[in-house]
């Protein structure tokens, strides 16, 4: 099955669900560094080698994804899942996709918040927040050459930033907001909204939908059933929000288990434009509105989702852990830590499964939409901005021991104290940087090393003064 010939007929064997298992569960412990790593592992093992699908398929569930909010990466596993085996096949992909990434951030979150303050570990940490705010910067870099083409994006971009670094205006107002302008600019017919998608873009056609064992044809449970997509939107819908009203009239809408489900509920509805963009939103409100964790320990988050595979938007299981550990009562800090994780997770990552269901079997009227795909640029461009946010923000806290906010009323931007630069961060930061844009080494090495440096800096600094 793995070397079927590009003459093969087009009526071929299908993938059954015990060797599917077996296919996703490699993925899934592949699936490292961000959506873009995890994507090309995906294309490599289910078009080049597996050949399930053909290029084209993959590209067009590929920006279908890219519409909807939550990690694309995932959303494409459940999407060619579902095409390949049904709603179990979409399920078995979706929650294979997480599982590594949930195991491993639980782990390491224990670990965290047992022994974070202890000096060999929180020396790794401080090596990671160096590494990581590279690796952001370096997404606003990688994201900013796909989608800022013309002065419209530019601009854009400069004005999401300015909104959310200066005026602390909310995340999904500035989605909202660039989705509606690029909207309304592509039914205008204004060339500057008409962006090709970067994932799609100057893509040969290697491997053809014919060749592939699904083929060129639309399976019969892959097209529109209206009765289908509602009954198993209902029972997600269920599923996803059952607990959230649960906890809120057994505990009370201010408890923190509640707290944690209504926000990250409300971030799985708008959280266009990937991880990083997503994050922004996150750092706003866990650190600033309800205090679940500080700067330096977001970037900590981020540290651990960037080296464990899955989506990198598992950190905000993370944060559920860290705001259930310190907020919640009446139970152990860990076991409440740990009940928030879950909780986290379930609410970021069920939604997943519904705009899928709900959506896939109707995405073929979504092709060629002028109008969508505009508002899709415009938003992608939005998401520059924010990501450039996200950067500053978490420089002003690995660089500089204090930061203040701005003196005027109404502005959110804060400002560093120059006196108080951490130079053995600066050092560490700066060769990161050296590493990731002049000679393009990878995100784990980079965060490894970076690890082992600042680990074996203090452990000389501890020996040198004799502690």
């Amino acid at each position: 099955m793995d070397d079927i010939p590009p003459q093969s007929p087009v009526r071929r064997p299908g993938v059954s669900l015990a060797e599917a298992t077996k296919v996703w569960a490699r993925v899934a412990a592949l699936s490292f560094g961000g959506p873009a790593g995890q994507i090309a592992v995906m294309h490599r093992i289910l078009v080049e080698e597996k050949r399930w699908i053909g290029e084209r398929r993959f590209l067009h569930a590929l920006n279908y994804c890219m519409l909807l909010p939550g990690p694309e990466a995932q959303q494409l596993a459940i999407y060619i899942g579902w095409l390949m085996n049904r709603t179990a096949g979409g399920l078995v992909a979706g929650l294979l996709f997480v599982a590594p990434g949930f195991v491993a951030i639980m782990a390491l979150s224990l670990l965290y918040a047992a022994y974070g303050s202890v000096g060999p570990v929180s020396a790794m940490f401080f090596g990671l927040k160096a590494a990581v705010l590279v690796i952001v910067f370096e997404a606003v870099v990688r994201v900013g050459r796909r989608a800022l083409k013309n002065r419209v994006m530019v601009t854009l971009a400069a004005l999401a930033f300015i909104g959310i670094f200066v005026f602390g205006a909310p995340f999904p107002l500035i989605i909202l907001g660039a989705g509606l302008i690029g909207y309304l600019g592509g039914r205008a017919g204004v060339a500057a909204f008409d962006v090709a998608d970067g994932h799609a873009a100057n893509v040969p056609d290697a491997y053809s939908d014919a060749a592939s064992i699904l083929g060129e044809e639309t399976p019969d449970h892959a097209k529109p059933n209206l009765r289908w997509s509602l009954t198993v939107s209902i029972i997600l819908l269920v599923l996803w929000l059952a607990p959230v009203v649960a906890l809120g009239v057994t505990l009370g809408w201010a408890n923190t288990f509640t707290q944690i489900a209504v926000f990250f509920s409300k971030m799985a509805v708008v959280t266009f434009g990937g991880a990083y963009a997503v994050l922004a939103y996150v750092a706003q409100e866990a650190v600033r509105t309800f205090g679940w964790l500080r700067p330096g320990e977001m970037l900590d988050g981020l540290g651990m989702a960037e080296t464990t595979p899955g989506p990198l938007i598992i950190v905000t299981q993370f944060v559920g852990f860290m705001g259930a550990l310190r907020g919640a009562t009446g139970l152990p800090p860990l076991l409440a830590g740990a009940l928030g994780g879950i909780l986290t997770t379930w609410v970021t990552f069920t939604p997943c499964f519904l705009w899928i269901f709900l959506g896939a079997p109707f995405v073929e009227a979504l092709r060629g939409a002028r109008a969508i795909n505009a508002a899709l640029s415009a938003i992608t461009a939005a998401v520059v901005g924010v990501i450039l946010n996200l950067a500053v923000w978490f420089a002003l806290h690995v660089l500089f021991r204090e930061v203040r906010p701005a003196a005027a009323a109404g502005l959110a931007l804060e400002t560093p104290v120059l006196s108080s630069l951490n130079v053995a961060s600066l050092v560490l930061t700066l060769a990161a940087a050296v590493a990731v844009f002049r000679f393009k080494v990878g995100v784990i090495c980079v965060l490894l090393a970076c690890a082992a440096a600042s680990v074996l800096y203090h452990l000389a600094i501890a020996t040198a003064s004799g502690v």
